[in-house]
């Protein structure tokens, strides 16, 4: 299968402080294995979703897939650490949450699955004891980017990795992207290739499972669908090639990597103009004033943007003339069917011991 090999650039002259990064984390690692550092465990089912590389590999897409799964069998709750929010220790989302409070992704979350509990804790342990005093208590715990945090002992670990940057093919921070080496997987139960371009056949399933060093039966593909486009405020739908139709696209982005969406709306649009920034990027006054600009510029422009940037965006005093032609793209995360193991959905299903049969 042919890859995208958008690896990240990589700072070989770091190699001496990559080397010492990876000392202190087989350090760490190794005082969790031997029992020096204390791991705890909880009465009801704790899944982990992570990855061992730093960058966007998908985290939320699967943690929102994981709502929808579960959600019809039991009371479903998500805890993060609120990567950049502005508040501190436990939060536990409400009516009047903002993105500053609870940080970009658990918004987005709390905003699509009323039904939910979100919370926001950098201590999970304290969270989740947290979260099980709640009055109507959950059933079961998602943790948002967790594989690091072995402090607590998660009932069914996710890694997920970015297909088209593969871990085997990248360097220890900081000369490269990864966490910790690829001998973190041996802790997880799942390992996902998310944003694969097509299906991954038996053989490319058998080759990355030898160059992760994790069996066959652990390994999982998937790739992301696009959705209908919506108002950024109003929620009304609209269609994707009616909305780019002649028009210059303007795609607005503060994500890890934005290519796979810029790919896609290439497909409709003539005339795309990227306007990047940092992941989790908080937009100022002078960016809302740049993007106005260069609407002004052009008298038939459209502005796509995606749901994480639509969180910190929705708190934002925006002119009309952006408003009316600001569209948010959803995405979702989709899970192929692997050639030696069953179904992911079964199998998560199958390990937090819910009947099938409830579906």
């Amino acid at each position: 299968m042919k890859r995208n090999n958008h690896i990240p650039h990589l700072y070989k002259p770091l190699l001496p402080l990559a080397w010492l990064y990876n000392a202190g984390v087989w350090t760490r690692n190794r005082l969790f294995d031997r029992g020096l550092l204390p791991v705890e465990e909880f009465p009801i089912p704790i899944i982990s979703v992570g990855n061992i590389n730093v960058g966007g590999t998908g985290k939320t897409p699967m943690i929102e897939h994981l709502i929808e799964l579960l959600s019809p069998h039991a009371r479903v709750a998500v805890l993060s650490r609120g990567y950049r929010r502005k508040s501190k220790g436990f939060v536990l989302a409400h009516a009047q949450s903002t993105a500053q409070e609870l940080g970009d992704e658990p918004y987005q979350i709390h905003c699509k699955y009323k039904d939910v509990t979100v919370a926001v804790d950098a201590n999970r342990r304290r969270g989740i004891k947290r979260l099980l005093q709640c009055n109507t208590p959950p059933e079961v715990i998602l943790l948002d980017d967790a594989h690091q945090h072995r402090y607590v002992r998660p009932t069914l670990s996710i890694v997920l990795c970015d297909y088209n940057r593969p871990p085997y093919a990248d360097l220890m921070l900081p000369a490269g992207r990864l966490r910790e080496p690829l001998s973190g997987l041996k802790r997880t139960d799942m390992v996902v290739l998310t944003k694969c371009r097509q299906q991954l056949t038996a053989d490319d399933y058998g080759f990355e499972a030898q160059k992760l060093h994790i069996a066959p039966q652990q390994l999982y593909a998937a790739h992301i669908e696009y959705g209908a486009p919506y108002r950024l405020f109003s929620q009304e739908q609209a269609d994707i090639a009616t909305i780019t139709h002649n028009r210059e696209v303007i795609i607005l982005t503060g994500i890890a990597n934005p290519q796979p969406l810029v790919d896609y709306i290439a497909q409709y649009a003539t005339k795309t103009t990227l306007l990047d920034y940092p992941d989790h990027h908080d937009f100022t006054s002078s960016d809302i004033k740049e993007l106005e600009e260069r609407i002004g510029q052009t008298s038939n422009a459209t502005i796509i943007t995606t749901e994480k940037d639509a969180a910190r965006l929705d708190a934002k005093s925006l002119p009309s003339t952006i408003e009316a032609c600001c569209y948010v793209l959803p995405l979702k995360t989709v899970v192929q069917p692997a050639p030696y193991a069953p179904t992911f959905d079964q199998e998560i299903l199958k390990i937090l011991s819910i009947a099938a049969d409830n579906q």
